[in-house]
């Protein structure tokens, strides 16, 4: 394991950020870390980053004890947190060969090592011009190249694609798989469960704190269900009504999507089921703008999780002290 987390405890005055924690990646994979706001997603990676002390609790991240071991633990890891951290007057190629010098890199092999990210991350033709004009893409990019510098075994992603457009989103995809096929570890917290679909190997939830579903995504979305009907209301306040009208055809609580007048649910019968919605909802006087029947995604697995849950200490907020 590369990471190994056992009972991770942190708490602020009478409020847990953390409640006994357990995380386990396997070398040469990744974890998607999964969560509504304030669910502990960036403590976790601050403590496994030796950023943030836990109260209680024990890890390892690529062999090393991260309450003994700080030093050596920083010199194995890389991370890229929320926002970009690099200097806006500086070069791509200034930032990052500055990040090899501190890296204890001589100037000569720091430079090659920087044209080496820039060329893998094409910012070769951007390369000597100042990154306050970059794009926010751009700006990314570096800042994940920054974290590469001294080819880290185990890589912290903390919402690395947040505010990208979608171009600029699967560029920084493909880096982030290119660089697991090397044999990178890595934990990836995200808003986006098309980016934790498309990269992660196996996905851990959090919610108020604690591990409450984790697996693989065939896994968690079999936990929801079979088919999922889907049904979208012409007038949305009809929503009540509409389930009201159905609710002894749900075998679970529906996910419901009050503003835009959705309502999904599980359903083994199929079409049969469909028939029978279509004959509740005309004999109700609800009129429906759209039916549509899919296999569970994972944002159906994290409404069924997480919806509705509020922490009670919004930790992975800007400003918050974890």
């Amino acid at each position: 394991m590369s990471i190994h987390a056992e009972a991770l405890c942190k708490r602020y005055g009478d409020s847990y950020a953390l409640r006994g924690v357990d995380l386990h990646v396997p070398t040469g994979t990744v974890l998607g870390l999964l969560g509504p706001n304030g669910a502990g997603k960036t403590t976790v990676v601050r403590i496994l980053s030796t950023l943030l002390p836990a109260d209680s609790g024990r890890a390892t991240v690529a062999g090393h004890e991260v309450s003994a071991e700080p030093k050596r633990v920083r010199m194995r890891i890389g991370l890229t947190g929320q926002y970009a951290a690099v200097d806006e007057r500086l070069t791509g190629r200034e930032n990052l060969t500055l990040i090899g010098q501190l890296h204890h890199r001589g100037k000569r092999a720091a430079l090659r090592r920087a044209g080496e990210l820039l060329e893998r991350f094409d910012l070769c033709a951007a390369a000597d011009r100042p990154v306050k004009t970059y794009s926010g893409g751009m700006r990314r990019r570096v800042d994940l190249a920054a974290s590469l510098v001294d080819e880290p075994a185990v890589l912290f992603l903390d919402e690395p694609t947040t505010g990208l457009d979608p171009a600029s989103r699967q560029v920084l995809w493909d880096i982030i798989a290119g660089q697991v096929r090397e044999g990178t570890t890595v934990l990836l917290t995200t808003q986006y469960l098309e980016e934790a679909d498309r990269l992660a190997d196996r996905i851990a939830v959090l919610g108020e704190g604690s591990v409450i579903a984790e697996g693989t995504q065939a896994e968690l979305k079999r936990r929801v269900g079979g088919e999922r009907l889907r049904i979208a209301l012409a007038d949305p306040s009809d929503v009540d009504s509409a389930v009201h009208t159905l609710e002894t055809l749900f075998t679970e609580r529906p996910l419901l999507d009050p503003e835009s007048g959705t309502i999904s649910f599980a359903t083994r019968e199929g079409i049969d089921t469909l028939a029978e919605v279509t004959g509740r909802l005309r004999e109700a006087r609800i009129e429906v703008a759209e039916f549509g029947t899919s296999r569970p995604s994972l944002d159906d697995v994290f409404l069924s999780l997480v919806g509705g849950m509020d922490s009670p200490v919004n930790t992975d907020k800007v400003g918050s002290p974890a």
